[in-house]
């Protein structure tokens, strides 16, 4: 269990992790954060100022929490989150007392009334706090964060919404990148997210290392990720939607896919990072690299991740290209099983919902509702299937507002 502050001066600054800012923030008279003076604390850019501004954090203008000297005893790596305004365990236990941190793991839940079972080195009050498990982000492009409210492609249905922003975002550089994962990742941390899986499939000239960059962002920010190395390979030319600056040759995606891999895929309980295959989507991607996809993840044993069935115009374009079905073709390329999770999952219908259930385990959905949309075309499909693990996933990157 991994759990975040809801307000604070401790936040959680990885899933499991409780950590304080790497410099103490300057809280202004109003007893909030006062993220106009970040640069000379942090050495933020004058656009991340700009930004910061408007997204001010409520806290405490004074904190109890006074940490010992250090010690060496076997209680020293004990912190006592102690007697919370609310807990919410999700398992049902009592932690009405609070819970123990050690060594970055929640080692103990205290029932209401009671003390630790041994002594604890720290202790916070969190008498005006809730605690609750760390939000878990199954599909993020962090990338995106940067066009979201351009106005020319704010109601545009998802093919035309593509082709107008792909000649955008091939002129991604490192710096903007780094910027958009710093903007995605603060926002996911003040909304209680501490673990997020980023599906980015853009590597124009110049942002090869685009997963390289997001590494660097990551460990400076204290998240907990799943970098997915997406790829495309079906350019316009090819009877595919992005422009050819924004597509990889087979060989080169699948090398990288290595590379990053064994250079940052971490395994097991404590691991922050991990790398995953994530082909874009059907039309953007060969046959084959799906498949080789699949069976590097096999080889290599990790996961796989792409878009799947987020509207009609993708079911048209397989049936019309493949000549199956979006779960059909799924299937047909080996993904179909234990290590996949989908995004967005719209448009199944109950024998594909009953087949994707069935997996085992079953594939992930990352289900997605257009939130204040009216070109929204689905409702919730049935969620029934015993065993079938899924999630929401709310995207308002064509939002409009109700007319008036």
């Amino acid at each position: 269990m991994k759990f975040a502050f809801s307000a604070g001066q401790r936040p959680v600054s990885r899933a499991g992790h409780i950590d304080a800012f790497r410099e103490p923030l300057t809280l202004g008279a109003t007893g909030r954060v006062d993220l106009r003076n970040l640069d000379q604390q942090t050495g933020t850019t004058e656009l991340e100022r700009n930004y910061a501004d408007q997204t001010r954090i409520p806290v405490s203008p004074t904190s109890d929490f006074q940490p010992a000297a250090p010690a060496t005893d076997p209680a020293a790596s004990r912190l006592w989150i102690k007697n919370p305004l609310d807990v919410f365990t999700a398992n049902g236990l009592d932690a009405r007392g609070g819970i123990v941190v050690s060594d970055g793991k929640i080692a103990e839940l205290v029932p209401a009334g009671k003390r630790p079972s041994a002594p604890c080195h720290e202790t916070f009050d969190a008498g005006s706090h809730v605690l609750l498990p760390g939000l878990i982000n199954t599909h993020h492009h962090f990338y995106q964060t940067l066009t979201r409210a351009w106005g020319p492609v704010a109601n545009a249905p998802l093919f035309p919404w593509l082709q107008n922003l792909y000649p955008v975002w091939a002129r991604l550089t490192p710096d903007s990148l780094e910027l958009a994962v710093k903007v995605a990742l603060a926002e996911l941390l003040l909304s209680g997210c501490t673990t997020a899986a980023d599906h980015h499939y853009l590597f124009p000239a110049g942002l090869e290392d685009a997963i390289d960059v997001e590494v660097g962002v990551v460990r400076e920010l204290g998240m907990r990720a799943t970098l997915t190395r997406g790829s495309m390979t079906l350019g316009e030319d090819d009877g595919g939607l992005p422009p050819r600056s924004t597509v990889q040759r087979p060989e080169v995606i699948l090398a990288d896919s290595e590379r990053l891999i064994g250079k940052y895929h971490e395994r097991g309980d404590g691991a922050v990072i991990q790398i995953a295959l994530a082909p874009c989507s059907p039309f953007s991607v060969t046959r084959e690299i799906m498949a080789e996809s699949a069976a590097m993840a096999e080889r290599l044993d990790v996961r796989l991740h792409t878009h799947l069935a987020e509207t009609i115009d993708e079911e048209d374009f397989c049936r019309e290209m493949f000549g199956l079905r979006t779960v059909d073709y799924l299937d047909s390329v080996g993904w179909l099983g234990k290590r996949t999770w989908l995004g967005h999952g719209i448009h199944f219908d109950d024998d594909e919902i009953a087949r994707l259930g069935a997996a085992a385990p079953p594939s992930r959905i990352a289900r997605r509702r257009t939130c204040g949309s009216r070109r929204a075309p689905h409702g919730c499909w049935n969620l029934r299937p015993p065993g079938f693990p899924w999630g929401w996933e709310w995207t308002v990157r064509r939002r409009t507002m109700p007319p008036t």
